[in-house]
């Protein structure tokens, strides 16, 4: 009955599949899916759509100086080029530092130990440098400003020793130059500058060696008379000594 059943009905027959389709792999990585075969990948990149980029206007991407053709000038600037200009001329000490790698922590204690000495740590862009400086007397500093850097003012010039000695504990502080009673000194004279004594002791030394000086000229005007004085004192002393003996 089942033999009938089953030729009369082929399709209720049992039959094992001509194809059976395995997965011997895991799970499929969707964010990082394997590239696809030469073949497929270049009938990938031929079919892909290309659909037209919409008219862009040319005057969003440009900038309102380019539009007008005029330089903006900003206010800011103009008053931090002043702030500038007013530390040069008020402080007789400005010495230009460049900066290497250096973190703000490091950079912060600096300030607070140049701030005890009363002397200020400021940085500025070459652009308000040169906005500061051009036209004036400090016009010979701005190519010390080509890189990262910073500027110490001070109205002590006799202070340079006291910076050179809290900067010399900070690697990353490299000396250029400065300027010192409105006059431009390189790296080796203000280190020279340092080690000359104040101007007390200075107008001490001058003093002492002008008077020095002037004992020496009325020691040497008086020598003679000094030494005609001596022969005839001795002259004396041996004319009665001998008056003496022949009484």
């Amino acid at each position: 009955m089942s033999n009938l059943i089953q030729q009369s009905l082929p399709l209720t027959s049992a039959r094992s599949p001509l194809l059976q389709f395995l997965r011997y792999r895991g799970k499929i990585n969707i964010q990082r899916p394997k590239e696809p075969h030469y073949e497929r990948a270049r009938v990938i990149a031929v079919t892909q759509p290309k659909y037209p980029e919409p008219p862009k206007a040319i005057t969003c991407f440009q900038s309102r100086a380019q539009r007008t053709g005029t330089q903006l000038e900003n206010p800011y600037n103009a008053i931090v080029a002043r702030e500038v200009l007013n530390w040069l001329n008020h402080s007789r000490l400005a010495a230009v530092f460049h900066l290497n790698s250096i973190n703000a922590d490091e950079i912060f204690r600096v300030r607070v130990q140049l701030h005890k000495q009363n002397m200020h740590l400021k940085s500025y862009g070459r652009k308000i440098i040169g906005q500061a400086v051009t036209g004036t007397a400090y016009e010979a500093i701005l190519p010390l400003f080509h890189s990262n850097h910073c500027i110490v003012f001070s109205p002590n010039p006799q202070q340079i020793g006291a910076l050179l000695r809290i900067t010399r504990k900070v690697p990353q502080m490299v000396l250029l130059g400065g300027i010192v009673e409105s006059k431009l000194l390189s790296r080796n004279e203000l280190m020279d500058f340092a080690k000359m004594p104040s101007l007390q002791v200075a107008q001490a030394q001058l003093v002492q060696t002008l008077n020095q000086a002037a004992g020496t000229v009325v020691q040497q005007l008086q020598a003679h008379q000094c030494n005609l004085v001596k022969v005839l004192d001795v002259h004396a002393k041996g004319e009665s000594s001998s008056t003496e003996e022949a009484t």
